[in-house]
C-alpha cells in the first residue's frame, strides 16, 4: 500500500518512460509533478492524467542548470508544500564511437545525466530531511552496469548514477530516505525510433525474453519502489532489462 497524497516529482516526464510513469504514480492516488523542458508535451501529459485529491502539476525546468533546478523545487513546495518521491528519470544520448565524440557531446550529456541528478537531489534533499521520510528513485541504464559500444558519455553517467544512489543510500538512509536506482534495457520509446526496424529486431533477439521493453515495465519498477511495498529496499539497482547483458 502506498501513503496517501503522496507527491511525485519526475524529471524527464513529459513522455517516454517519465509520462508512463506519471500516469501510473496518477492511478495509484499520487499527486504527480511533470517536470520536463519541453513545455507543450508536459502540459499534455499532465491534462491526461487521472485526476486525483490534489491534482497535478507541469513544471518546465532545464535540469541541467541548478539555478532552473532550484526554481522547479520552490514551486512544487510552495504548491504542495511538500515533495515525497523524486524520480530522476530525464535523460538524452549524443551517440558516437569514443574516438570520434566530440567534447560538446560529452559535456551535453555529462550536464544532463549526470549533473542533473545531481542538482535534482541536492536540491529536494533538505525537504526530504525536514520531513523525516521520502524516496529518491535515480534512474541508470544496462549500459551503465556492462557498458556499450559508442556510449562512452552514455555509459559514463549511468554508472556514476550506480555510485551516486548506493552512496546516498547509506548517508541518507537512517534519516528514514530511501535511494535506488532502476537500470532499464532497451525500451520502446521515443529514444529509439530513429533505429532501423532490422536493428531493433537484432537487439530484440538479444534479450532472453525475445522483445524489446515498454514504457510502462520500467514506470512499474518506479512505482514499486517508491511504494511501501519496497520499504526495506535502499540502495539497489534493479534491473529491468529482460535479462539483456551486453
Amino acid at each position: 500500500m502506498n501513503k496517501e497524497n503522496r507527491v511525485v516529482l519526475i524529471t524527464g516526464g513529459a513522455g517516454g518512460i517519465g509520462g508512463a510513469a506519471a500516469r501510473l504514480f496518477a492511478e495509484s492516488g499520487d499527486s504527480v509533478v511533470v517536470a520536463d523542458y519541453v513545455e507543450d508535451a508536459g502540459k499534455k501529459t499532465v491534462a491526461e492524467l487521472p485526476e486525483v485529491v490534489g491534482g497535478h502539476l507541469f513544471v518546465q525546468v532545464d535540469v541541467a542548470d541548478s539555478a532552473s533546478v532550484a526554481e522547479m523545487v520552490s514551486k512544487v513546495v510552495d504548491h504542495y508544500g511538500k515533495i515525497d518521491v523524486l524520480v530522476n528519470n530525464a535523460g538524452i544520448t549524443r551517440d558516437a564511437m569514443f574516438r570520434k565524440m566530440s567534447e560538446d557531446d560529452w559535456h551535453q550529456v555529462i550536464n544532463v545525466n549526470l549533473n542533473g541528478v545531481y542538482y535534482c537531489a541536492k536540491a529536494v534533499i533538505p525537504h526530504l530531511l525536514e520531513q523525516g521520510s521520502g524516496v529518491i528513485i535515480n534512474t541508470s541504464s544496462v549500459v551503465g552496469v556492462h557498458g556499450n559500444i559508442g556510449q562512452t558519455n552514455y555509459a559514463a553517467t549511468k554508472s556514476a548514477v550506480i555510485g551516486m544512489t548506493k552512496t546516498w543510500a547509506k548517508e541518507l538512509g537512517p534519516k528514514g530516505i530511501r535511494v535506488n536506482a532502476v537500470a532499464p534495457g532497451f525500451i520502446n520509446t521515443n529514444m529509439v525510433a530513429s533505429v532501423p526496424e532490422k536493428i531493433l529486431s537484432q537487439l530484440a533477439e538479444k534479450v532472453p525474453l525475445r522483445r524489446l521493453g515498454e514504457a510502462e515495465d520500467i514506470g512499474k519498477a518506479y512505482v514499486f519502489l517508491a511504494s511501501d511495498d519496497a520499504s526495506y529496499v535502499n540502495g539497489t539497482v534493479l534491473e529491468v532489462t529482460g535479462g539483456l547483458t551486453l
